[in-house]
């Protein structure tokens, strides 16, 4: 086990776990994989790579999430009616509490890191 967990060239990871589903679709079925690069033993953070495929659900964060988006085009929409166009490179800070919908339109890729 490595004293610093990391990842290199996190474009091209595979052997990634199937996530199953998003949990509340609207359009759609936007399935997820990724793979864990780390979790708190409390399970209070963790981070790792996260891919999901084109549709549309409903977004709540539970806890803050920074994320830099590697692939792919999706827009976030707050329920405030606030639009966020993702697509590559770009980086995003979710905090706890954010909420409206997500739509992928081009499979995603991002590194994500959960407190």
């Amino acid at each position: 086990m490595s004293s610093a967990p990391h990842l290199s060239e996190p474009r091209s990871v595979g052997e990634l776990v199937d996530w199953g589903p998003v949990a509340e679709p609207l359009e759609g079925k936007s399935m997820t994989s990724g793979r864990l690069l780390h979790r708190n033993a409390d399970g209070s953070s963790e981070c790792g790579i996260w891919v999901c495929t084109p549709g549309t659900w409903r977004c709540v964060v539970t806890r803050d999430e920074f994320c830099h988006f590697l692939e792919g085009r999706c827009t976030y929409r707050h329920d405030s009616g606030e639009v966020i166009e993702i697509r590559p490179d770009t980086v995003a800070f979710f905090p706890q509490g954010w909420s409206g919908t997500c739509r992928v339109s081009e499979t995603v890729r991002k590194v994500y890191m959960i407190r």
